[in-house]
C-alpha cells in the first residue's frame, strides 16, 4: 500500500509538471501571435505614410522588425522543441507508473488471497488439533479405566499382595505373569495327577 501511495504521488507531480509545460507552451503561442499582431499594426501604420516615407521607413522597420522576429520564432521554437521532448518523456514515465502501479496492486492482492488461505489453513489445522486432543483425552481415559480393571483383577486373585503405594506398567505385568504361571503349574499338576 505504501508502494502504490509513493507510485500516485509521483504520478501526480509528474502530472502536474506536464501541466505546467502545456500552460507554458500555450503561453509561448499567445506571445507568438501578439508578435505577429504587432507586425499587422506596424504594416497598417506604414499605409498611413507618404509613399516615400513608407518605404524609407517600412525598410528600417522590417528589418529590425524582421531580426526581432526571427531571433523571436528562433528561441520560441526551441523551448517549444524542447517542451515537446519532456512532454514525450513525462508522458513515458506516467505510463510507466500506472503499469508499476498496476502490478503492485495485483501483487497486494496475491498477498492478500494467500494469507487468506494460509489464516483458512491455520484454522483447520487448530480444529484438528482440538479434535485430536478431544480423542486423545477420551483414550488416556478409557485405557486409565482399562489399566484400574487390570489390577483390581490381579490384585484380587488369592495370594497376591496389595501393591505398595504407585503401581508401574512393568510391576502389574509381572503381577500377571506370576498368576499366569500358577495357574499353568497347577493345571499341569492337575493333568498329571488325572494321569496317574
Amino acid at each position: 500500500t505504501g508502494a502504490i501511495s509513493s507510485l500516485q504521488r509521483q504520478m501526480e507531480i509528474q502530472e502536474s509538471e506536464l501541466r505546467r509545460i502545456r500552460s507554458e507552451k500555450e503561453l509561448l503561442q499567445k506571445q507568438l501571435r501578439e508578435r505577429e499582431v504587432q507586425l499587422q499594426a506596424v504594416s497598417d501604420k506604414f499605409c498611413s505614410l507618404t509613399e516615400e516615407q513608407r518605404q524609407e521607413e517600412a525598410v528600417v522597420m522590417m528589418e529590425e522588425e524582421n531580426q526581432n522576429l526571427q531571433e523571436v520564432v528562433a528561441e520560441q521554437e526551441f523551448q517549444l522543441a524542447e517542451q515537446n521532448k519532456l512532454i514525450s518523456e513525462l508522458q513515458g514515465t506516467i505510463s510507466q507508473l500506472q503499469a508499476e502501479v498496476g502490478t503492485t496492486r495485483l501483487q497486494l492482492l496475491e498477498q492478500k488471497q494467500a494469507q487468506k488461505e494460509t489464516q483458512s489453513q491455520f484454522e483447520a489445522l487448530q480444529h484438528t488439533e482440538l479434535q485430536t486432543r478431544v480423542a486423545l483425552e477420551l483414550i488416556s481415559s478409557k485405557f486409565e479405566r482399562y489399566r484400574n480393571k487390570i489390577i483390581q483383577a490381579t490384585f484380587s486373585v488369592e495370594g497376591i499382595q496389595d501393591p505398595q503405594g504407585e503401581l508401574t506398567d512393568d510391576e502389574l505385568l509381572e503381577a500377571m505373569q506370576k498368576i499366569f504361571n500358577e495357574r499353568t503349574e497347577f493345571q499341569q499338576m492337575l493333568k498329571n495327577k488325572s494321569s496317574r
